[in-house]
């Protein structure tokens, strides 16, 4: 079974059953063109014990199972998929609402009508993944890191921070992990003699009292800041994953601010942040700049699943074109946010968040409540799946 980086991010092992081939094939399209990664591994409709004994070898993160070639067979086998807590994406030719309803109330997390596009597939897997954490106690760790300099991802990533806070009302938590030019303590208008530094020392013995000693509260934010002198960052990366650990454990969303991959400490956190969102510009030189990184992840073990790639101040009249961005990146352009220097200059100087009624206000809105799973990424026809979802 193939161990891969999911779309939403984190490390993804799926486990299929899918006895008709032609289903398998299209499900084989979507998976890579979300994960691309390795082929996906088929197996046939199994007995119970067979079932429990392939998810006690791959510990599957999520299972794509055929319900449609033998009902009676995929029903049962859902059974004990359910009772062995892997979440399932169920798998038919036809919206059949019985069939969907048999399918829910077995346990069912998402069903998907196939054929489908790449990006209803993208969002069944966001959405199953992001239950699967709630249910665990996970949350979500987002990187922003510029594809080029002064692209405006510590911008974003402020913004983004309040927008995720004020949409859930979740703990959200926003770390400034610049070593060398971090700037949001500047940005927000807030100072703490602590830092991530610390936070990264204690990482092992961490708990809430200390915890609390450490972060800024800002608006209902928890901020942690950069050290105020510059510094060079060794770290050991188990220190690090624990620390992230601790976070997913305390917050719903943890947006990492992060200057360059191109360190050891920018490297480990591209690597163990569960989201990367690559911010970059319209610029030639900075989806030249961006394309370079991606090269330079991929070639240091950083799945592209996870890569979600933001194009700041967009500007339609100058530079290149969405359609060309992603053929240049090749990857799905996540998020466009408009030019708007004013009102963004202003925000700074006020140190206050950019308002929500101008056009990139609305547009980190919009960016945050796809990331909260509140709005789907772009206008479609509502799926069966959502309507049903809807009345629970």
């Amino acid at each position: 079974m193939p161990d891969q980086t999911s779309s939403d991010g984190g490390e993804f092992r799926p486990l299929v059953f899918c006895p008709e081939r032609a289903l398998f094939a299209h499900l084989t399209v979507l998976w890579k063109g979300i994960a691309a990664g390795e082929a996906l591994e088929c197996h046939p409709y199994v007995s119970q014990e067979e079932a429990l004994e392939l998810v006690g070898k791959s510990t599957p993160t999520m299972c794509f199972l055929d319900v449609g070639t033998n009902r009676q067979e995929a029903l049962q086998l859902l059974r004990t998929l359910r009772k062995a807590s892997v979440p399932v994406v169920a798998l038919h030719t036809s919206n059949d609402p019985e069939l969907i309803l048999s399918c829910l109330r077995e346990g069912a997390g998402e069903f998907l009508c196939l054929p489908t596009g790449t990006e209803q597939f993208h969002e069944a897997i966001q959405r199953i993944t992001r239950r699967a954490r709630a249910q665990n106690g996970r949350g979500e760790v987002l990187c922003l890191m510029p594809g080029k300099g002064a692209c405006g991802a510590t911008t974003i990533a402020c913004n983004l921070a309040f927008q995720l806070q004020a949409i859930t009302g979740e703990k959200v938590l926003l770390a400034d992990l610049d070593p060398l030019t971090g700037t949001i303590a500047f940005l927000l208008k807030i100072s703490s003699e602590y830092s991530f530094v610390q936070a990264l020392a204690n990482s092992s013995r961490m708990d809430d009292d200390l915890w609390k000693g450490l972060v800024v509260n800002c608006r209902n934010l928890d901020v942690l800041l950069s050290p105020e002198s510059p510094m060079d960052i060794v770290q050991d990366e188990q220190d690090l994953a624990a620390l992230l650990q601790y976070w997913r454990q305390m917050y719903a969303f943890v947006l990492l601010d992060v200057a360059t991959p191109y360190s050891d400490w920018g490297l480990a956190l591209a690597r163990l942040c569960d989201s990367l969102m690559m911010v970059t510009t319209n610029e030639l030189p900075a989806v030249l700049a961006t394309q370079n990184v991606l090269a330079f992840l991929d070639r240091n073990g950083v799945h592209r699943g996870k890569v979600k790639p933001i194009v700041n101040r967009y500007n339609a009249d100058l530079g290149l074109d969405q359609e060309a961005i992603e053929a240049a990146l090749d990857l799905s352009v996540f998020h466009v946010l408009p030019s708007d220097y004013v009102c963004i200059q202003k925000a700074l100087l006020d140190g206050h968040s950019i308002p929500s009624n101008t056009r990139v206000g609305k547009s980190i809105t919009e960016l945050a409540e796809r990331l909260a799973g509140r709005t789907p990424a772009a206008p479609r026809k509502p799926s069966l799946l959502s309507g049903l979802f809807s009345r629970f």
